[in-house]
């Protein structure tokens, strides 16, 4: 992705990524009627997505279907990444500073930290951390 991404966009960019293609009509009804954005909005959004190199469109039966070109979670590790590097100047010691002060973490997030832990550590060791 060329341009970067507002939160809405991203919002709906993961909408799509996550339920599959769909027509503009489809995104209005799940995802902007609840965010009170009129079709107009939402094919503006859905437009300026496609134009970035995010979504991309097909003719099915008279009308175009949108689907994403990443998945959700592609799109949140860029997410993160682009956080990182404009607001944390390339430095995750404050993020790792703000988990450290997280009080409430699910056994499935720690275990996620914990794998990626024992990646760094295989990578830096040089076996490239065959893990999942």
């Amino acid at each position: 992705m060329g341009e970067t991404i507002g939160d809405q966009e991203l919002s709906l960019l993961r909408h799509i990524a996550d339920h599959g293609p769909m027509t503009v009509g489809d995104a209005a009804a799940s995802f902007g009627a609840s965010r009170g954005l009129a079709r107009s909005t939402v094919l503006t959004m859905m437009e300026r997505l496609r134009r970035k190199g995010s979504l991309s469109r097909k003719m099915t039966d008279g009308v175009f279907r949108y689907r994403a070109l990443a998945s959700s979670a592609e799109l949140l590790k860029g997410a993160v990444h682009r956080f990182v590097e404009r607001s944390l100047d390339g430095s995750v010691s404050p993020f790792l500073a703000y988990l450290s002060e997280v009080r409430e973490l699910s056994e499935q997030e720690r275990q996620e930290l914990e794998r990626v832990l024992a990646r760094l550590d295989a990578a830096r060791r040089g076996d490239g951390g065959g893990g999942s």
